[in-house]
């Protein structure tokens, strides 16, 4: 029986192994320190805000694993020995393979601060981090301010996490605008905005210059760089984003470059050898996107992908349409295609902007110059229907087209405000043009005959 081990019991890792399962009787065993059972990290902030149990977020009852006849062994991997097929687990016990799937996401980054490795400094990412979360910051007595290095998503989760605890959270971002190396201006201006309304205290254009500690090893405050200072505070949280979880393959044989390098098929330069999720490197970037995508459900696919691979059928990762979804404090953003930030935009890409006069409401449509074509949208408070950009992304629908039938995409509840006469006729006064929004058409949605 052919023996498939995965490193990483994460959403990349488990979906190789259930799609494995599904397609095959080869023997599966999965290895991670982290955890004794697959849990949704996405998930890992409404444990801390009290509104699930670590439990609730584990998506698979125990037994699952048995029942599939998926091994799981619980153990750290130090070394990965190519020649030999072979992994060793925790300094002392071997393990061999036929087929190896590297799928060991993410750690958060360090750059060289002064004090990073003290005590009461840590990232968010894994299960170990959230416990220490209850250690460092458990209420606002023992945590009487905290610090936050970094301006992504992770960075936005950890400051609400702590606010739902009433603890103080100063936001050290270095750019000039919350995250604006990913979103227009006008949306970032207006998480700015969202942000310094939930009394977190946002600094901008700040870096970090060290990280101060007590007598006891303990951090105590943090030094800011530009003007030099001294912030109290009893928990630094550092979130300045993460980088492929790959130590442990130097030496192997396995070419690394931030991750490890895979071809389309998710193969390794080494015979048997895989990688998938956060941890992999597209040798060649796929459009767009970038070598390497930390994001959950560019794991579940490449999981999937791989799996047919390893069963026989050798299958192409294709991702498809770029499209992705966050929550930033009380506002809910997702994007389809693609639509640059001020550093990214293109020279063919044109974007319009609408952003309601009270409400945290916009959107930004992006189009090509001169086709016409649509290429992408942000929405940040309305909620649109991923199955229908992505048809009309893969349809190469104009922006006309796009603006005329907005409702169709409009996947808020019933009895919401509905945006799309305002939007559109902003639109028609910023482009002189004359278009007439359609009324919502279940037929055109589902594509009823």
């Amino acid at each position: 029986m052919e023996n498939i081990v995965i490193i990483g019991n994460g959403i990349a890792g488990v979906s190789a192994a259930r799609h494995i399962r599904k397609l095959s009787d080869k023997r599966i065993i999965i290895v991670s320190a982290e955890t004794d059972y697959f849990f949704s990290r996405t998930a890992l902030m409404y444990v801390y805000m009290g509104h699930m149990k670590f439990d609730h977020i584990q998506p698979y009852e125990n037994w699952f694993w048995e029942k599939n006849r998926i091994e799981l062994v619980r153990a750290y991997v130090n070394k990965v020995d190519t020649n030999k097929k072979q992994l060793l687990l925790d300094g002392s016990r071997a393990l061999n393979y036929d087929k190896l799937i590297i799928a060991t996401g993410s750690k958060p980054n360090k750059f060289g601060w002064p004090g990073q490795d003290l005590h009461g400094v840590q990232g968010l990412y894994s299960k170990q981090d959230l416990d220490l979360l209850e250690v460092n910051a458990p209420n606002k007595d023992v945590c009487k301010r905290a610090v936050i290095v970094g301006g992504g998503l992770i960075g936005i989760e950890l400051a609400e996490m702590l606010r739902s605890r009433d603890i103080p959270v100063t936001f050290l971002v270095r750019e000039s605008s919350f995250w604006n190396g990913v979103l227009p201006e006008g949306e970032s201006q207006l998480i700015n905005e969202h942000i310094k309304e939930h009394h977190i205290d946002l600094r901008l254009s700040t870096n970090l210059k060290e990280i101060v500690s007590d007598d006891n090893g303990k951090v105590k405050s943090v030094i800011m760089d530009e003007t030099g200072e001294e912030l109290a505070c009893d928990m630094v949280g550092l979130t300045a984003g993460v980088t492929p979880n790959i130590d442990f393959l130097k030496g192997s044989g396995v070419e690394l470059g931030r991750g490890v390098k895979v071809n389309r098929f998710l193969e390794t330069n080494v015979s048997d050898v895989y990688a998938i999720g956060d941890c992999a490197e597209q040798q060649e970037a796929i459009g767009n996107r970038r070598p390497i995508e930390a994001v959950w459900y560019t794991g579940r696919m490449m999981g999937e992908t791989v799996a047919q691979t390893i069963c026989g059928n050798k299958l192409e990762y294709k991702p498809g349409h770029w499209f992705n979804s966050a929550k930033f404090l009380d506002i809910e953003y997702q994007t389809y295609g693609w639509v640059f930030g001020a550093r990214g935009q293109k020279d063919y890409e044109e974007q319009f902007h609408w952003r309601h006069s009270s409400e945290k409401v916009c959107v930004t449509v992006s189009f090509h110059k001169e086709t016409n074509l649509f290429l992408g949208i942000n929405t940040f408070g309305i909620r649109m229907r991923h199955e229908i950009f992505n048809r009309w992304l893969t349809e190469e629908r104009d922006v006309d087209y796009v603006m005329e039938h907005l409702t169709d995409a409009n996947f808020d509840p019933e009895f919401y405000k509905q945006y799309e006469k305002e939007i559109v006729s902003k639109f028609n006064s910023d482009f002189n043009k004359s278009i007439q929004t359609k009324k919502k058409s279940l037929k055109r949605i589902f594509q009823l005959k």
